[in-house]
């Protein structure tokens, strides 16, 4: 693995945490959910069982960013724990297809809200997600170390905003405890309780994704073994009061009863807070969680690729640093040139419906290398916390399985693509070791 040098600190691995756990889904996903539930109390419970299954795939993740403190994530435990041939399938998945995807779902999800901002015509609305797209890339090329700083600010002013706007809700008087009541009982109107929940259950995994990318730029991260583990748990615990606060805020400013849709929900919530203005003061803190998210991914995606050509997986010159920035520049371009291709095709919403049954499995799959380590795990959650981890990461695949199975199954035939993609990469597979650090 050719030598990076550790230029972020931890408010940057926290951001990444935070950054696409909290994005787009924090003005949609609660009131959603909260509309379909029909009942504070289940809505609370579901954000906290997620929570807790956050928590025990972050001390797993922890363990494992520690004894291979490696940019590159899931990509490099799958590798050591399973060998080259299923880490290749995954980051063929991940960086290849699903966060080329995710990127173009955030940029064109921003859209909107930026026409709400600034006075811009239909063809400018268009042309912001490939603008967007661009800025970032730009943001990332020009140094870790910059493009670190201004990710870890945009996600603070982020949280800032969240937390003021809370804070708003119940110092200008308009939250109101009795919109809450009765916590337990559901209103009427509500979804049949099972497909509810399930649904739920699907939609908070959803908002919660994304806390793992830290472990991709682990091997850029200062202090990995403090760091890292602060990282991950507090950012979990950060994302977890984020949602509930504002699921708490939304409901006892607006009703459930009054709820109508996702999306005129933020127009709704705005309105009653901030009056005439309101549109525009929620659009601008919907952006401000898109730039957040987006800054995040196009830091951490990139290293997958990168990780892969340095380990022989994938053509080499995506695994060069730039001499003088330290970036993984070549993987950083290939990353937006996928993103801007997805967006041209206007294939997001296939590619992210045909992945995300393939992501959970990868998931609960890295936890699972955990059992496969030379070194044995020693500490008080093992091994409890990667049961319940990969168990929670089976019951939302069989959830995904049951809602909507055809896509599922073509994306496990994507992802299957992936053995005769590196049967031409890698006629001869040659793996550079990694060294790892025990803990």
């Amino acid at each position: 693995m050719a030598n990076q040098s550790r230029q972020l600190g931890l408010a940057a691995a926290v951001a990444v945490v935070t950054g696409e756990s909290i994005a787009l889904g924090i003005f949609l996903t609660p009131a959603a959910m909260a509309k379909s539930l029909g009942s504070p109390m289940l809505l609370g419970l579901i954000w906290l069982g997620m929570a807790f299954m956050a928590m025990c795939g972050a001390l797993c993740y922890s363990e494992l960013a520690i004894r291979f403190p490696e940019s590159g994530g899931e990509y490099v435990y799958l590798r050591e724990g399973y060998g080259e041939q299923l880490a290749f399938l995954y980051g063929w998945m991940s960086s290849i297809v699903m966060y080329p995807g995710v990127a173009a779902a955030l940029a064109v999800g921003a859209a909107p809200y930026l026409a709400q901002v600034l006075p811009l015509s239909p063809q400018a609305v268009s042309i912001a997600p490939f603008v967007i797209l661009g800025l970032f890339c730009g943001i990332n090329l020009l140094g870790t170390r910059l493009s670190g700083a201004i990710m870890s600010f945009a996600n603070m002013l982020k949280l800032a905003v969240l937390f003021s706007l809370v804070g708003w809700a119940v110092v200008s008087g308009h939250a109101h405890i009795y919109n809450l009541l009765p916590l337990t009982p559901r209103r009427p109107g509500s979804d049949a309780i099972v497909p509810a929940i399930a649904g739920g259950i699907i939609s908070a995994f959803f908002s919660f994704g994304g806390w793992w990318e830290a472990s991709k730029i682990a091997g850029e991260v200062r202090n990995p073994r403090r760091n890292l583990p602060l990282a991950f748990l507090g950012g979990v615990a950060i994302v977890t009061a984020v949602y509930l606060l504002i699921s708490a805020a939304f409901l006892s400013v607006l009703p459930i009863e009054q709820l109508t849709s996702n999306t005129a929900f933020v127009a709704q919530f705005g309105g009653v807070l901030f009056g005439s203005a309101g549109a525009r003061v929620l659009s601008i803190c919907v952006l401000l969680c898109v730039c957040g998210g987006i800054a995040a991914l196009t830091m951490a995606a990139p290293r997958v690729c990168y990780a892969m050509a340095q380990s022989g997986a994938f053509f080499p010159a995506f695994g060069k640093l730039h001499p003088r920035l330290g970036t993984p520049i070549n993987a950083i371009l290939l990353q937006t040139a996928l993103s801007l291709g997805v967006l041209l095709l206007g294939a997001f919403d296939r590619v992210l419906a045909y992945i995300i049954f393939s992501a959970v499995v990868f998931l609960a799959l890295t936890a699972t290398t955990l059992f496969r380590t030379k070194e044995p795990v020693r500490g008080w959650w093992f091994p409890m916390a990667p049961i319940l981890f990969i168990a929670c990461c089976a019951v939302i695949a069989l959830l995904i399985l049951m809602h909507d199975p055809l896509p599922a199954l073509a994306g496990v035939g994507i992802v299957l693509c992936g053995i005769p993609l590196r049967r031409f990469l890698m006629p001869r597979p040659a793996v550079v070791p990694l060294t790892s650090e025990r803990g």
